[in-house]
C-alpha cells in the first residue's frame, strides 16, 4: 500500500456541531500550546498574532463546551496554558482520525499522482 506524506496534503477537518469542529490548524495550534506552554508562543510559532491564537482558543473552548486550553493568568514569568485533560483527547482523537484518513486514500491518492504524472509525460 501506498503511503501519503504528512506534509500537509492532506487536510481532515471534524465538525461535530455547529460550534465544535477541529482541523489541522486548531490541532496544530493545542500541539504547540502542549509543547511551549503558552498560547503567545504558539501563536508565534505558527505565524500568527496572540489576538488571533487566543481567539482561537476561546472557539475551541466555547465551541466544544469545556475547556480545551486551561490558562492561568501572572504575567511573563508565572502565566501560560496548558491542554486539559479533555484537550488532550481532543487533539490525540484528532490525530488519529488524520493517520488512519492518510491511510484509508494513500493508494488514491497515488494512483491520483500517478495519473498526474503520466499526463504530464505525454505534454
Amino acid at each position: 500500500m501506498a503511503t501519503v506524506p504528512e506534509d500537509g496534503l492532506t487536510h481532515l477537518r471534524v465538525t461535530l456541531s455547529e460550534t465544535a469542529y477541529i482541523g489541522p490548524g486548531r490541532a496544530d495550534l493545542l500541539e504547540q500550546i502542549a509543547k511551549s506552554g503558552s498560547i503567545s508562543a504558539a501563536g508565534k510559532t505558527m505565524g500568527m498574532s496572540y489576538k488571533r491564537a487566543w481567539g482561537l482558543v476561546q472557539a475551541l473552548n466555547a465551541g466544544f463546551g469545556q475547556d480545551l486550553v486551561l490558562t492561568s493568568r501572572g504575567g511573563s514569568a508565572q502565566g501560560g496554558a496548558q491542554l486539559s485533560a479533555f484537550g488532550e483527547a481532543v487533539l490525540n482523537h484528532y490525530r488519529a482520525m488524520q493517520d488512519k484518513t492518510r491511510l484509508a486514500i494513500a493508494d488514491d491518492v497515488a494512483a491520483l499522482r500517478l495519473a498526474i504524472s503520466d499526463m504530464s509525460g505525454r505534454k
